[in-house]
């Protein structure tokens, strides 16, 4: 049940970082770009669900925070 829950997650918060990346890259904002591209490539370094989630979490709220 875990890889799976790993696998359905990474996919959830890759399409997120989809979202993000293209959005900082039409209106050329750095912090949207950067954490899109963050959100794409975490799931592939997160050995459990637990860390999966929180580290995802943290990186979607983050836009809505950090105002550059």
């Amino acid at each position: 049940m875990d890889s799976s829950s790993l696998m359905i997650w990474g996919v959830l918060f890759g399409g997120i970082g989809i979202g993000y990346f293209t959005y900082g890259r039409k209106q050329k904002a750095i912090v949207p770009l950067g954490i899109g591209l963050a959100l794409l490539a975490f799931p592939y370094f997160m050995p459990n669900l637990t860390m999966l989630l929180i580290t995802g979490i943290v990186l979607v709220a983050a836009p809505y925070f950090i105002k550059i």
